[in-house]
């Protein structure tokens, strides 16, 4: 009887001890399978990190590689501007006044203004890219590179498009920057910005590209189609880089809306791209120039002359230009040029963009009711 009841018991034991190998097993097998595949200790400790904190990882983590590489090719620019003045004192013209206290009280004034921005470089031997305003009208450019100061020349610069190209003799060979495709940036990518705001050397921020295609006018001067951004740019920015993450240039840091947080500009590097060598070959940009001053055509305008609400109508015409030489009034309405429609002031700059300086281009006009042609040759835009 205890021979059977032991035997029974140890029976019970080995079911036992199969359930839990079984269970175990599984077990194991679970475990096996659940055991990420990525086994990079970095990579493994960062996902630890977040999963125990419970946050998402949000923007590019290669950012600090990135300024550092590219950081020795942005470079900070000082300029000095000097301008004289004349004292306006009556008692000047006194000359008992001028024999008392001498003819150096009526001394013309030199009076030197200092200004900061930024560049980058763009080629080996020395040529950097920025924007006019920063360099206009400047007596002196020091430019610092890397901590070493060199004095720069302006070999080109256009004031409508706010570009200006500098040189500096280094005896070494310098990094240019890469350009990238302005064109194919979208809304929402990452973007760097890296310049000298206030004088802080090598300041960098970080956001993303809020808008393309925003047209923008400050102190009279007309951006048509620039970057907005939502990385801090402040005065002392402007002419320095705004990168995307691969280090490229995608625009040249502009300007920034001085009433608002979070809204920067920036030149697209494509519209650069295409007046560069034009900058460093002749110093400026050449464009076809008509001579008219514009306006679109709208409700009032179109119901005071009897016509249709489209093209341009002429303000005025410029003393000497070729839009006087062929003949064209005040009052004409251009509604179409070389067979392309005229809707609006700025198809009439669209097109004129396209031709070359001597090109000869047929106006479609209406003068007084009535429809004519004229041809207009085209001159440099003084």
């Amino acid at each position: 009887m205890l021979h059977h009841k032991s035997f029974n018991n140890f029976l019970k034991l080995l079911l036992i001890m199969l359930i839990v190998a079984i269970v175990g097993g599984i077990g194991l097998t679970r475990l096996n399978y659940a055991e990420p595949v990525n086994k990079n200790p970095e990579a493994l400790a960062a996902q630890e990190k977040n999963s125990s904190s419970g946050t998402v990882v949000i923007g590019p983590t290669n950012i600090a590689d990135m300024v550092e590489k590219v950081s020795p090719s942005v470079v900070n620019i000082e300029t000095r501007v000097v301008s004289t003045t004349y004292p306006n004192n009556p008692f000047f013209n006194d000359p008992f006044f001028r024999e008392f206290f001498g003819y150096e009280f009526n001394l013309p004034r030199r009076n030197v203004q200092r200004g900061i921005g930024t560049g980058f470089i763009i080629s080996e031997d020395g040529y950097i890219l920025t924007n006019q305003h920063v360099i206009d009208q400047a007596s002196e450019i020091i430019v610092n590179v890397s901590g070493k100061e060199y004095k720069a020349k302006v070999v080109g610069q256009d004031y409508e498009m706010d570009l200006a190209v500098l040189k500096i003799e280094s005896p070494n060979k310098l990094t240019p920057l890469k350009m990238g495709n302005s064109d194919q940036i979208r809304v929402g990518e990452w973007v760097v910005a890296i310049g000298n705001p206030y004088g802080l050397d090598h300041t960098v921020t970080a956001g993303v590209i809020s808008a393309k295609g925003r047209p923008l006018s400050i102190d009279g001067r007309i951006y048509k189609n620039l970057i907005q951004t939502d990385a801090a740019i402040n005065p002392g920015n402007s002419g320095g880089p705004l990168l995307n993450t691969k280090g490229e240039v995608i625009g040249i840091n502009t300007a920034v809306n001085a009433q608002a947080q979070g809204i920067g500009f920036a030149i697209p590097i494509n519209t650069a791209r295409e007046v560069l060598q034009e900058l460093i070959k002749k110093g400026k940009v050449v464009r076809p120039y008509m001579g008219v001053y514009l306006q679109t055509v709208d409700k009032e305008i179109a119901s005071y002359l009897n016509i249709e609400e489209a093209g341009a109508i002429i303000a005025g015409v410029v003393a000497g230009s070729p839009a006087e030489k062929a003949g064209l009034r005040q009052y004409d309405v251009i509604v179409g040029i070389d067979k392309e429609k005229v809707k609006t002031s700025e198809d009439v700059q669209r097109i004129l963009s396209k031709k070359k300086v001597n090109d000869k281009v047929m106006l479609e006009i209406i003068r007084e009711g009535k429809t004519m042609l004229v041809t207009v040759q085209l001159a440099e835009k003084p």
